[in-house]
């Protein structure tokens, strides 16, 4: 299944997911930020269970800033586990 949100307070516009029936993230695609550090992120976490990457990633700072573009894919994922009713 596919899921879309939009992170707030950092640099990225726009995080889609593909999140298979078993919740492994099989594709992940970000919108703006810093290119070469969001797509090291992606091609990390594809393949790793969505609850494996909302663990690592949940409450990453960036610089001033009280979260990141690991911390808001982090948020986005348990919103689309809990859509999904597997929160």
């Amino acid at each position: 299944m596919r899921y879309e949100f939009h992170p707030q307070g950092v640099c990225s516009r726009k995080m889609c997911v593909d999140l298979s029936e078993d919740d492994v993230i099989e594709k992940l695609e970000i919108e703006g930020g810093c290119d070469g550090n969001l797509h090291g992120i992606a091609v990390l976490v594809e393949g790793m269970p969505a609850h494996s990457a909302i663990q690592k990633l949940k409450g990453i700072h960036c610089g001033f800033k009280t979260t990141s573009c690991p911390d808001q894919l982090a948020l986005g994922l348990e919103r689309a586990l809990k859509e999904a009713g597997r929160a």
